[in-house]
């Protein structure tokens, strides 16, 4: 005798209560490109559907959407200027400071979080101050840094910090600055397992943050290295990270497998600029079934242990999800 599983796939009815994983509009965060200026809705040609936009135009992007219901946004700033050190994120009338402050005024209930790095502010673009030994980022300086940038954010009302500089102690002291600093009820979702990738690249369009020398490989994670990216993320959770995350999301599915059974905390995939990229141009190719790929690609991230999912499609999420109420 053997198990005749077809059984339970025959009808629709008891397909959809066997389902094992399903998608939610809550699980996703939006991100949000932000730029100094009115009136600006500027398209990147690499990511389609994507814009740079000035805090006016991002205002109404939240109205679409929490009409979409989506209320959870991460931000990304551009500066105009840009030095050694990225000045402008140690600023509280930075730039993504700004947005938050007109973004929690006008939507108090968004829930926005912030990324935490230098590599968008810096004339170097890489995520911090360098140390010209090393011929890389000074990883202690860097922390220094991160704590004002996070301590600016907070006070500007950012609901939870999402440091990404791949600095060795970076949870610690950002938890012991928020504490100390008055804020030890916020949340910080880290970057915890942040791969050295290939699919970054429309990401670096839109934020022009391509290192001007050199490689981010100094300090994000060797793509080949399982053992150690599990050991990023557990570490993280020991210095008091709040939410887990893996960057980017669907070439390490075994690695988001692997941190979801060693963790408790909750654990978030990023769906990069890269992964965006090459759905978007299949669409447009024609040689997919976008819709259909798209919902399997995100049940995917969700299957493998993801509890909250950071996408540029969360708009065509919400909109296929949606229809099929």
């Amino acid at each position: 005798m053997f198990k005749r599983l077809r059984r339970m796939r025959l009808n629709p009815i008891v397909r959809d209560m066997v389902e094992e994983t399903s998608l939610h509009i809550k699980d996703f965060i939006y991100p949000i490109f932000v730029v100094l200026g009115n009136n600006i809705k500027n398209t990147i040609e690499s990511m389609p559907g994507v814009y740079q936009l000035s805090i006016d135009e991002v205002l109404r992007e939240c109205g679409e959407l929490q009409g979409l219901g989506i209320n959870s946004i991460i931000l990304f700033g551009i500066p105009n200027i840009k030095d050694s050190i990225g000045s402008e994120a140690l600023d509280d009338e930075g730039i993504v400071a700004k947005a938050v402050r007109e973004i929690k005024k006008n939507f108090p209930n968004m829930l926005v979080c912030v990324d935490l790095c230098f590599c968008e502010y810096t004339d170097h673009g890489h995520c911090g101050i360098l140390n010209p030994k090393l011929n890389s980022v000074d990883n202690d300086l860097t922390l220094e840094i991160l704590d004002k940038q996070a301590l600016i954010l907070a006070q500007s009302g950012a609901d939870i910090i999402a440091p990404s500089g791949a600095m060795d102690g970076m949870i610690y002291s950002l938890r012991k600055a928020l504490d100390e600093g008055g804020f030890s009820h916020l949340p910080i979702m880290s970057y915890s397992t942040k791969f050295a990738s290939g699919y970054y690249g429309p990401f670096r369009d839109v934020a022009q943050s391509t290192p001007s020398f050199g490689d981010r490989k100094s300090y994000q994670q060797n793509p080949a290295n399982r053992r150690e990216a599990i050991l990023e993320s557990i570490e993280d959770d020991a210095q008091g990270a709040d939410i887990l995350m893996v960057k980017p999301a669907l070439a390490y599915l075994d690695i988001v497998r692997d941190i979801r059974e060693r963790t408790l905390l909750p654990l978030a995939v990023y769906n990069v600029s890269g992964e965006y990229a090459m759905l978007k141009f299949a669409q447009k190719a024609g040689i997919i079934d976008y819709n259909r790929v798209l919902l399997e690609t995100m049940v995917g991230f969700k299957r493998a242990g993801a509890d909250i999912i950071i996408s540029y499609h969360a708009k065509e999420v919400a909109m296929l999800l949606r229809s099929e109420l």
